[in-house]
């Protein structure tokens, strides 16, 4: 089933866009924090459009995803009671249990973990306030999880250039799939 080609078309053109990095920051900021699309889906494409700015969105990306970061611990701090209900009807509280054991065994780790991987990282970032992770931490794990995830990303797209562009057309449904299935194991995962 082919639904992730006419969108990573529609992406690709919007990637081209003169506001499209403001775009990008702006999903980078709510996916952080309470959006459930990663900013993954913009990054590649616009890097694919404009190779010459991969380390810029690459660090727009970062910095806004950070900062999300920082407002989902905010969420989790001084919230935590209002967003309860929201947690539970998203299906997202068995996710938030099981991060809270991470937190308890690795909290550092959990975090920079949670900034690199496909799972959930705004699970992390609200449980992290919830349970009064140190700041400092907290901010460091991110920049390194989150830089080391989308400059990745962006380091990959550029380096390949045109063959990337390629291969992501060929294999964009694919890919999505695999995507789709990851999120699903993670999930599984996170509430077992």
């Amino acid at each position: 089933m082919k639904i992730f080609s006419p969108l990573f078309e529609l992406v690709l053109r919007w990637s081209r866009h003169p506001k499209a990095p403001w775009y990008l920051a702006g999903l980078s900021f709510a996916e952080s924090s309470f959006f459930p699309i990663p900013p993954d889906v913009m990054l590649m494409p616009m890097v694919v459009a404009q190779p010459g700015n991969a380390w810029r969105l690459a660090a727009i990306t970062t910095i806004c995803s950070v900062v999300g970061g920082m407002a989902g611990f905010a969420i989790g701090y001084f919230a935590f009671d209002a967003i309860t209900p929201w947690l539970h009807e998203l299906g997202y509280w068995e996710a938030f249990e099981h991060s809270q054991g991470w937190f308890y065994k690795w909290g550092f780790w959990a975090v920079l973990a949670a900034g690199f991987s496909p799972i959930p990282y705004k699970i992390f970032t609200i449980a992290a306030g919830a349970l009064a992770m140190p700041f400092a931490p907290f901010v460091l794990a991110s920049v390194v999880g989150r830089a080391g995830r989308f400059f990745l990303v962006a380091g990959l797209l550029f380096w390949g250039g045109a063959r990337v562009e390629e291969m992501l057309r060929r294999y964009v449904d694919i890919l999505g799939w695999i995507f789709v299935g990851l999120l699903v194991v993670a999930y599984f995962l996170l509430s077992s």
